[in-house]
């Protein structure tokens, strides 16, 4: 059965909404511009919610925006920095599936356009308004007779278009519920990466803080290989908002808690902790799916490396103490996370790494043992898979491989590099 996937712009393609940017650049000498920003954004927030038919709202909208074709050229500038970074970082989904993927949105051709078509989006598989202009190329209006300028528009499109197959809907707005409530599509994935409109996300067949989310249980080819929303990264302590922020913008799901709560034990990807917390060795002893810990401070008589390391969990910390330095420690967690990169850990190999493209890059943790290096190349020559780059480092207790590999491969391979005997972690990175 062929599938399609009807894609929102506003809010999921990108990280904003179009119109509002453009009031922000085309008002920006208006002497009232703070008074008619806020009566946008609420028009355009009464809409997405299904408090306010989506015709009103947009009529209302255009008509407070005073721009012209130069200030769209400002805005299309703007908004192809602002793409959505799941959107962003699966661009080759876009590509391999040029055909199936329809952006379906009550923005405007004119800015959208130029912004997907960056991503392989066919012109012909755009669907949205057009603005009218007068002779000073001023906006004076739109296309009214377009089914995506009025109320249940994307529901009248797509039974227009007769799509034959099983189609899927992502979007953040209840204009994007509605081709659910109205049975032409088979699911309704709310994306809540950049907004999360509740009165939408209650509705929704699948709650999906990123795409790569939507990627991921729809079993379909992804940039990483597990959503970093799906990381349990806890916050124990007094620790600052920008350090959290850091990795929250990354996309990890952040609980901040007064203590290490018994309950997140099994469940905990990532910790960071303030200066002064401990843990108890058999915490740690039962924190199977943690990966990394940070602490703001040093971790000396806080923290059992030994333990850390014969978990396999890579641990940063700051023996100087230098508590202005808010963020060092996150990135030295997030990179690990993202990139395999160990690089002042204060347990593990210091290895650096870079990125590779068009690679998926596996990382097996194992204790330091004869042997294993072979193990894990015979088994990468048994299922005939092409090496790009390997990386080793060890200690005295572990061993750290980082192996790139081409993208193909037979999801077998990742069960025997599991069962190497001596393996502490083994996972996928991207």
């Amino acid at each position: 059965m062929k599938q399609y996937f009807i894609i929102d712009f506003d809010s999921t393609f990108t990280q904003v909404e179009a119109l509002d940017e453009l009031a922000r650049i085309s008002l920006k000498n208006h002497p009232d511009k703070e008074k008619i920003y806020k009566q946008i954004e609420n028009l355009t927030n009464l809409a997405m919610e299904g408090k306010l038919s989506f015709s009103q709202s947009l009529a209302a909208r255009v008509k407070l925006l005073s721009a012209n074709k130069s200030d769209l050229e400002k805005l299309v500038k703007h908004l192809k920095k602002k793409v959505s970074t799941s959107f962003s970082r699966n661009k080759a989904f876009f590509k391999k599936h040029a055909d199936d993927i329809l952006i379906v949105s009550g923005g405007f051709k004119e800015f959208i356009t130029p912004v997907v078509s960056h991503y392989h989006i066919k012109k012909e598989n755009i669907y949205a308004n057009t603005f009218l202009f007068n002779n000073a190329d001023e906006i004076v209006g739109y296309d009214s007779e377009n089914p995506l300028s009025q109320e249940g528009g994307k529901v009248t499109l797509l039974n227009m278009l007769q799509l034959e197959g099983d189609i899927y809907g992502i979007g953040d707005g209840h204009s994007d519920f509605q081709l659910k409530e109205s049975g032409v599509i088979k699911k309704f994935f709310a994306f809540t990466e950049n907004i999360e409109r509740k009165a939408v996300a209650e509705k929704a067949d699948h709650v999906t803080p990123s795409f790569d989310e939507f990627l991921y249980v729809s079993d379909l080819p992804q940039a990483i290989s597990y959503p970093k929303n799906r990381i349990l990264c806890l916050v124990v302590g007094k620790v600052s908002d920008e350090s959290i922020a850091l990795l929250k913008k990354d996309g990890f799901s952040i609980r901040h808690k007064e203590a290490f709560e018994q309950k997140y034990v099994k469940d905990v990807g990532m910790l960071l902790l303030a200066d002064g917390e401990t843990i108890a060795s058999e915490q740690l002893k039962e924190a199977i799916k943690l990966k990394t810990i940070g602490y703001l401070g040093n971790a000396k008589n806080k923290i059992d490396a030994l333990i850390c390391t014969q978990m396999g969990i890579v641990l940063f910390d700051d023996a100087k103490n230098t508590a202005s330095n808010k963020t060092f420690i996150p990135k030295r967690m997030a990179d690990f996370i993202n990139k395999g990169t160990t690089h002042m850990s204060s347990n593990f190999p210091n290895l650096q790494l870079p990125r590779i493209d068009h690679a998926h890059r596996l990382i097996h943790i194992h204790q330091n043992v004869p042997g294993i290096m072979a193990q894990v190349n015979k088994i990468l020559a048994r299922h005939q898979v092409n090496i790009v780059a390997q990386f080793l480092m060890t200690n005295a207790q572990i061993g750290y491989v980082i192996t790139d590999i081409n993208a193909q491969y037979d999801k077998a391979l990742l069960k025997d590099l599991k069962k190497i005997e001596n393996t502490l972690k083994f996972r996928v990175l991207y």
